[in-house]
């Protein structure tokens, strides 16, 4: 691992907790840490064997940190049998199910490199996934292989492990081929955390346990899921609100909130994927349980739904991050263009809202400090000395740039960034510079993702 010395920064926009931004400073990487910022640093600071990066014109950004993903949705991305537009949700389902009931292992392992990879291509350099979908012919070696990806690109991965135990018949959306049992369900998650799970200050694999949604699982599994996770002090997560909570009051008398706080799924430990339809109360229960949310703003404009009530949650103190969520519902995985979309997403309705739109510089804090704080991870989302050397740089000496380099902090959210950045560092290791993946044969990569696609989605 090299040490890095990134001279003569643009701007370091650092994410702390005074929102420091830096103007021709210096920045130090030793190891997988940030040593120092500073308008010059000193030359006995410097260790021998450090590379020196011109960094002149460049802004430099925290790694963003993505909290609710599924990996395994690329393979069905820009497919026209799936046009959100032309289907209702059931319709969509009937369509979409069929086909990741037939994806293998090998498919498991591509997608999750095709969506890290451009998860790192945009700045991302932590990533949760929710992999839900266990094909009993796909076995369960699955998430194994989600960390072998992960490996592979260096990214910083929190793998969900996630399952359906309600069958069809009794009411799911779930084909019976990609149902387990609960006693499944909670035993692979125990093998998970037990190989992978590394809770320590600069970890670069954990794991969570993430019962895929309240309507397609038994409360046996959830009530189970609670105790393992608590037992072995892991996170928790699951979908919830998104469209589903008048099912969950015809099964159980309560909305889908009311139902999570009744049996426990709530708290620090807790964080919820969507909630784009909950009502006041139920905002109260995240805000007193301290419960985060994963806003994926994607799938509201897709779904044409209410759109999620960022202000009121901001109000009541609920910690906001953001998720690109599955291919499926979102046909990239770009969590920097997550931020400018979650931006206009809100100012599209803010003339019909009490509440004004966040200022835009805090959809950037979403997407890294307020992702750290739903993970936990307090040595994440920020650039400050001794936290992790998660960092992007743009080059912002661009046609596209002009006249907008007065506010660093804004500028992801107001004006969105269309291509890849130019740098992506993780964990002190540069994984993605100048348009390439540094030891990698990307070319070969895509050839044979191609090829599982076609064999598999295609057939």
């Amino acid at each position: 691992m090299k040490n890095v010395l990134f001279k003569n920064c643009d701007a370091i926009i650092t994410c702390d907790d005074d929102k420091t931004v830096h103007r021709g400073a210096d920045l130090l990487v030793i190891g997988n840490k940030i040593s120092k910022i500073n308008k010059s640093i000193s030359e006995k600071d410097i260790p021998e064997e450090t590379e020196s990066f011109d960094a002149s014109g460049y802004f430099i950004y925290p790694g963003l940190i993505n909290t609710h993903h599924h990996f395994f949705q690329c393979f069905v991305r820009n497919n026209a049998d799936l046009d959100w537009t032309k289907l209702s949700v059931i319709e969509w389902l009937d369509r979409i199910y069929p086909i990741f009931s037939r994806l293998d292992e090998e498919c498991f392992y591509f997608s999750s490199i095709s969506a890290m990879g451009e998860l790192i291509k945009h700045g991302c350099t932590t990533a949760f996934d929710h992999q839900y979908n266990f094909p009993r012919h796909a076995g369960k070696k699955i998430i194994d292989r989600q960390f072998e990806a992960a490996e592979l690109l260096g990214m910083r991965f929190h793998a969900g492990r996630g399952g359906n135990t309600l069958p069809k018949s009794e009411g799911s959306t779930i084909p019976d081929e990609m149902c387990e049992t609960t006693d499944e369900f909670i035993n692979d998650c125990e093998r998970l955390i037990a190989r992978f799970h590394n809770p320590n200050e600069l970890s670069m694999r954990q794991v969570s346990i993430a019962p895929c949604q309240p309507v397609n699982s038994y409360k046996e599994t959830f009530i189970e899921s609670i105790a393992l996770a608590r037992d072995k002090g892991v996170l928790l997560h699951s979908h919830v609100g998104e469209g589903e909570s008048e099912v969950i009051k015809a099964r159980t008398g309560m909305r889908t909130v009311e139902w999570c706080e009744e049996i426990g799924f709530v708290g620090e430990d807790v964080w919820l994927a969507h909630c784009w339809e909950l009502e006041k109360e139920e905002i109260k229960i995240l805000a007193s349980t301290k419960t985060g949310v994963s806003h994926c703003p994607e799938p509201v404009y897709l779904v044409g739904a209410e759109v999620t009530p960022l202000p009121e949650m901001e109000k009541a103190g609920i910690r906001i991050s953001l998720g690109v969520d599955g291919a499926a519902s979102n046909d990239n995985s770009n969590l920097m263009h997550c931020v400018h979309s979650a931006y206009m997403l809100q100012a599209l309705v803010a003339s019909k809202r009490v509440l004004p739109v966040p200022d835009p510089k805090t959809f950037l804090y979403y997407a890294t400090r307020g992702g750290a704080n739903t993970l936990n991870r307090s040595d994440l989302g920020s650039i400050e000395p001794g936290k992790a050397a998660d960092i992007f740089a743009i080059d912002t000496r661009k046609m596209e740039f002009i006249g907008t380099l007065h506010d660093p902090e804004s500028l992801i959210a107001k004006v969105g960034i269309a291509g890849n950045v130019d740098l992506t560092m993780i964990n002190g290791r540069i994984v993605w510079k100048n348009g390439e993946f540094p030891g990698l044969d990307e070319q070969k990569i895509v050839s044979d993702a191609q090829a599982h696609v076609h064999r598999v989605v295609y057939a």
